[in-house]
């Protein structure tokens, strides 16, 4: 029997999200700007889909204490423009933020960029948030508390929650100045070599923004300073010193590469919510994974790892690589094996692959926090299968 499509629900305030998530029925989807529709566990059937998309804009900036909040469904390229006019800005790029990711599809996914390596991942940004649980009450955390359920910290629960406790309707966020110039530089070589140059370059007094290496013939490690337009050429000197041979300032499209294959490019991927993006078109029977570990134990795993493509963050242990569809579950247990994590972030839509690595010691918590908060599951069904 064919299932019917579920209903759309197009809410434009948090007052209709909470009043969407009273009068409907059975399970909820929750839908934003689809740049990560295809990670994690692949989602389950829903009786109808909270799109949020039309939750998007600023609610108040406030130069002075360097904070901003918004409507959950605001995209972060937007955001940026607006907070640039200001000389602000949220210090946060992740490769999906190019393709029109939202706020809060960005703090469901733990999405983070090269920059976490200083100003964190969202996480470590978002000061407060307000969220709809599943029996339609209104949660803030952080800031001006109005319920903080029985003592939840809801600001950390959600972020990485995939959607498991219900929608964020707004979120408040800490901001940075612009800096006044950026540089980049570049060195080629394998990631073991890489690995020594961030060895160096991470006792060393230069301050590196974000390193990142890129896997290639025989690969590319990418360095990024911010500091003033009179001193930071004087740093870029002493970095391609350190970084010796080779080593040359690069311009910032040097991070496109970067981008492209953290995004799981060629290859669609897709919020966690919504977006009808292809999984994987450029590489039909390859899988994108991201991976997190030990700094120190990440380029030994990449080297025993069958990639095909690799972005990693060298002094943040996080990296996203693309492998063969069929070695998914051995990628899994190798990053665990190292005391890592991982999860999918795009397939083939034929793969039957695990999303996750073994369950986590803390999957008991996880799932009574889960029956304390949506009861009935009706929130995220499919994204943490097959743990839950």
């Amino acid at each position: 029997m064919t299932r019917a499509a579920p209903t759309t629900l197009r809410p434009t305030s948090a007052k209709e999200v909470r009043d969407a998530v009273l009068d409907t029925p059975g399970r909820l989807a929750i839908a934003g700007a689809g740049t990560a529709r295809h990670w994690a566990g692949r989602p389950g059937d829903a009786d109808a889909t909270l799109d949020l998309s039309g939750l998007s804009g600023v609610i108040h900036h406030n130069p002075g204490d360097m904070t901003v909040s918004v409507h959950a469904g605001t995209p972060v390229r937007e955001l940026q423009q607006i907070l640039a006019e200001h000389g602000q800005r949220l210090a946060f790029d992740a490769a999906r933020v190019a393709r029109g990711a939202t706020v809060g599809g960005l703090v469901a996914t733990a999405d983070a960029g090269p920059s976490a390596l200083v100003w964190g991942g969202l996480r470590d940004l978002v000061i407060g948030t307000t969220a709809v649980l599943a029996d339609g009450t209104m949660v803030r955390s952080g800031g001006h508390v109005i319920k903080n359920v029985a003592g939840y910290d809801m600001a950390k629960l959600m972020h990485g929650s995939y959607g498991l406790f219900g929608p964020l309707v707004e979120v408040v966020l800490r901001l940075h100045p612009v800096p006044k110039a950026v540089a980049c530089v570049a060195v080629d070589g394998p990631v073991g070599e890489a690995a020594d140059h961030v060895l160096a370059l991470m006792a060393s007094p230069l301050e590196p923004i974000a390193v990142e290496w890129v896997s290639g013939d025989p690969g590319r490690l990418l360095v990024r300073l911010e500091g003033g337009t009179e001193t930071l050429p004087a740093r870029v000197g002493r970095l391609c010193e350190l970084l010796g041979s080779g080593a040359h300032e690069a311009g910032e499209d040097a991070w496109e590469t970067h981008a492209a294959l953290t995004a799981g490019l060629p290859g669609g991927g897709g919020d966690a919510a919504a977006g009808d993006q292809p999984a994987a078109e450029g590489a039909p029977d390859g899988a994108v994974v991201r991976i997190g570990c030990a700094p120190t134990r990440l380029a030994p795993l990449l080297a025993q790892l069958p990639t095909t493509a690799v972005t990693a963050g060298l002094a943040t242990g996080v990296a996203t690589v693309t492998v063969p569809g069929a070695a998914v579950a051995e990628v899994h247990d190798a990053v665990a094996a190292v005391g890592g994590t991982s999860v999918l972030r795009d397939r083939p839509e034929a793969l039957d692959a695990p999303a996750w690595g073994p369950a986590p010691s803390a999957l008991t918590l996880l799932k009574a926090v889960r029956a304390r908060l949506d009861p009935e599951a009706r929130f995220a069904a499919g994204r943490f299968d097959p743990w839950m």
